[in-house]
């Protein structure tokens, strides 16, 4: 098996995911300052914070069909101009309005990213090496979350308060052009998938790339298993609601609306604004959200190393229930006015425990659970219920931060315990529902359901 050659087209895949963390990443340092420029309420506050998700949804709702029409390539390089068009256009708006047009087109490269990236490293990967290959996507979403962090910090250090009100946000968003325009240029330089080959009829296209990822013999294997696979499978996506299919589809929104609605963007997105409503000054709080990505980034090393030995299933429950716990204190430690280094602690324990299990692994149960011919639509579903879940917590968390009853009442607790019980809802939906496929190639996954 050629893991080489693997490696280096995942990589330029996991570009995408690079962006995704650092497009969503960007906001964390820049909220603030914008906060202050087009002087923006709470409501006003969570729109810009928010906006690009809509995007999301509008990305991934179109990705699903265009990738099965013309191919996970071809949408992946629609994604990096949209990346691109977005970074410039973020830099120089006059008014929200525009801020949020430029932003919105950026989530809808986001949107598209977020499933093709991880779609593609399934459909090209061995099934031994799969897990880990998909993994090195959410690797990818975190490094680029903590690299925009470090670049916010630097950008705001060039100025005083007023210059980054009036300037330096705006860098911010503009430093995330370069690595747009890397993704652009090395998408040319990768196959189609052999999946997408072989259900187009390009079979000599298919063996091509299924000989440079593990040699000749493997490549007739797989062709011949892609072929059986395909023959069993109608076009239309109306497949995924007759029964056993049905199941699946829920599981599949099901698991991405938990991965957002137990609150990690709130921290992504909103963490030096956290960490100031406790102390903190701009530049501690811009700090303390690097140690929140070097923490995101560890624990997803973790898991890349223990996805294809442990499984899907012990990880997302582990992790699950200590994210749980942290929220949980976190919430206390709120309502009781803690000392920040308590709060820092709770926070850091909840990344953790989701870069271990619920981040990496939702990804790929995602990719790895829908049929051949409708996965990109497919899973377009399930990825579109995620941004919208990622939406509703990102508008509402500055609402019910900055809400004087609720502040009265739980002191910023209250968020905290809402997203830690969806924490318990995780853990009993994975315990109950989810199957276990580590190990089993995706046409082993998909008979499984077929006879279910």
């Amino acid at each position: 098996m050629k893991i080489s050659y693997m490696v280096r087209v995942s990589l330029v895949a996991t570009l995408g995911g690079f962006l995704f963390g650092y497009d969503t990443a960007v906001i964390s340092g820049a909220i603030g300052f914008l906060r202050t420029n087009f002087n923006l309420d709470a409501a006003q506050m969570g729109w810009a914070a928010s906006c690009a998700l809509i995007g999301c949804v509008i990305g991934c709702s179109a990705a699903g069909m265009l990738s099965d029409f013309l191919g996970r390539k071809k949408v992946l390089i629609l994604a990096a101009v949209f990346f691109t068009v977005s970074a410039i256009g973020s830099a120089i708006p006059r008014n929200l309005t525009e801020f949020v047009i430029y932003r919105m087109i950026g989530g809808i490269g986001v949107g598209m990213a977020s499933m093709l990236s991880p779609l593609y490293i399934a459909e090209i990967s061995p099934a031994k090496i799969r897990g880990r290959l998909v993994s090195y996507n959410q690797f990818a979403i975190v490094f680029g979350m903590l690299i925009v962090y470090f670049v916010n910090y630097f950008i705001a250090a060039q100025g005083n308060e007023t210059w980054n009100i009036l300037y330096g946000w705006r860098w911010m968003f503009a430093s995330e052009a370069l690595p747009a325009t890397l993704f652009l240029l090395f998408l040319f330089f990768i196959p189609e998938t052999p999946r997408w080959l072989m259900k187009n009829q390009r079979i000599d296209a298919a063996m091509s790339v299924l000989s440079k990822v593990g040699g000749e013999v493997y490549a007739k294997k797989e062709l011949r298993e892609i072929r059986n696979t395909i023959g069993r499978e109608s076009e239309s996506i109306i497949q995924l609601f007759k029964p056993g299919l049905r199941i699946l589809l829920m599981i599949g929104i099901v698991l991405a609306i938990l991965q957002q609605v137990t609150g990690i963007n709130v921290f992504l997105y909103y963490a030096p604004e956290i960490f100031k409503n406790i102390g903190a000054g701009t530049n501690t709080a811009l700090l303390q959200t690097i140690l929140v990505g070097v923490f995101n980034l560890g624990f997803t090393i973790i898991a890349i190393q223990t996805v294809d030995r442990i499984g899907r299933k012990p990880l997302m429950i582990i992790g699950s229930a200590g994210m749980g716990i942290c929220l949980i204190s976190l919430g206390l430690a709120a309502y009781f006015q803690q000392t920040e280094i308590w709060m820092l602690i709770f926070v850091l324990g909840y990344i953790s425990c989701f870069a271990l299990s619920v981040g990496p692994v939702t990804w790929v149960i995602l990719s790895e659970i829908f049929p051949t011919r409708i996965r990109g639509r497919a899973m377009s579903i399930a990825t579109v219920c995620l941004w919208a879940a990622n939406w509703v917590v990102s508008q509402t968390f500055p609402m019910m931060d900055d809400n004087p009853w609720l502040i009265n009442k739980f002191h910023h607790g209250f968020p905290f315990w809402l997203y830690g019980t969806m924490c318990l809802v995780l853990i009993i939906f994975v315990w109950r529902v989810v199957p276990e496929t580590k190990g089993k190639s995706l046409e082993e996954i998909e008979l499984f359901w077929l006879k279910t």
